[in-house]
């Protein structure tokens, strides 16, 4: 019965383990992500905010001509920054999911090597 016990023990301990370093993964992932938000949220609303304030500048007709281009040219900017970033996202959670993956997959791995050495042991043991 004792024997049961700290198979049970163990089988415990493997599987928080994983659990851990799978949440630790997850959490690293997700931190890494919102600073890449961030930094883009950032980035677009300092050349936002630039932008409306030479904007605010604009006193007639031509020199609003001269500023639209250039507020064109921000959004564009700050489009593409913003799908490079959904893009490194996706890219950096798939790789991140893997990883959970791949700890799942030791956990999966051990738990039925110790199942077969436990399996071996008791036909030993009934053949003796």
């Amino acid at each position: 019965m004792n024997q049961y016990n700290e198979q049970f023990a163990n089988a415990t301990r493997q599987f928080a383990d994983a659990a851990a370093e799978a949440s630790r993964l997850a959490l690293a992932n997700a931190q890494d992500i919102f600073g890449l938000q961030l930094a883009a949220v950032e980035k677009n609303a300092t050349a936002t905010f630039a932008y409306l304030g030479e904007l605010a500048e604009v006193r007639d007709a031509e020199g609003l001509k001269a500023v639209l281009p250039k507020g064109v040219q921000v959004a564009r900017e700050n489009v593409e920054r913003a799908i490079s970033v959904g893009q490194e996202v996706v890219g950096r959670t798939i790789k991140a999911n893997e990883a959970i993956g791949q700890v799942a997959k030791g956990q999966f791995e051990a738990a039925t090597a110790q199942a077969k050495a436990e399996a071996d042991k008791v036909v030993k043991a009934a053949k003796k």
